[in-house]
């Protein structure tokens, strides 16, 4: 595809837009007021508002390979204290995928160059849950499972945000959401993950300090 059918592209959209609501890019212009803060990977086959759905402003969005949450990276804090404190999102969806590239570089690896670093946060993932994976005899299945381990491990991660429990202590939300998109059937899959439990067993270790959470 080149730029000139990109561009015409997006002028037909803009015309399809404007076909069904004249004020549609006005109404737009207005601002952002999202329910979602959406955290996915960087993966060109999984775009968010489509699989899911939903239009423009509907959603915030970080993308990352291997939908990562590190506790040192400033770009993830950023949009997290955006999405928490100004924007008031009520609920924060960590989205991974199967066949996903980072997380299988990480069941095989080798020196990656710059994205070792990066890498290391899933290398932890397969080192914790290392006795099921290896249980694991089709390698295919154990993929998946991966894939699905790192999405609850983020999402713990998340869980363990400052800014994430600040406002939920203080409100009760936003609500964590692990899901994984299956590349394979196009469907989404809700992980169930139960945040409140996830708290409870480990408030004695990362639990906000009470003059913290107010």
């Amino acid at each position: 595809m080149n730029f000139a059918r990109i561009f015409k592209n997006n002028q037909q959209w803009v015309a399809d837009k404007l076909a069904v609501n004249p004020d549609y890019f006005a109404e737009l212009a207005e601002g952002q007021h999202p329910e979602y803060l959406y955290i996915g990977c960087s993966d060109s086959r999984v775009t968010a508002e489509e699989m899911m759905g939903v239009e423009p402003g509907d959603i915030f969005i970080h993308r990352n390979i291997a939908n990562l949450v590190v506790p040192t990276d400033s770009n993830i804090n950023a949009v997290i204290q955006y999405a928490v404190e100004q924007l008031k999102v009520k609920h924060i969806i960590l989205c991974g995928h199967y066949e996903c590239g980072g997380v299988k570089a990480a069941m095989h690896p080798t020196d990656m160059g710059q994205l070792n670093a990066w890498l290391q946060t899933l290398r932890d993932v397969r080192r914790l849950h290392q006795a099921e994976l290896d249980s694991i005899a089709d390698e295919k299945k154990c993929f998946d499972r991966l894939v699905e381990l790192n999405i609850i491990e983020q999402c713990i991660n998340l869980i363990k945000n400052s800014h994430i429990q600040r406002a939920w202590y203080r409100t009760g939300h936003p609500i964590v959401h692990g899901w994984v998109f299956d590349v394979r059937t196009g469907l989404l899959k809700d992980l169930n993950l139960n945040m409140e439990k996830v708290i409870a067993e480990f408030r004695h270790i990362y639990d906000m300090k009470p003059g913290e959470t107010t």
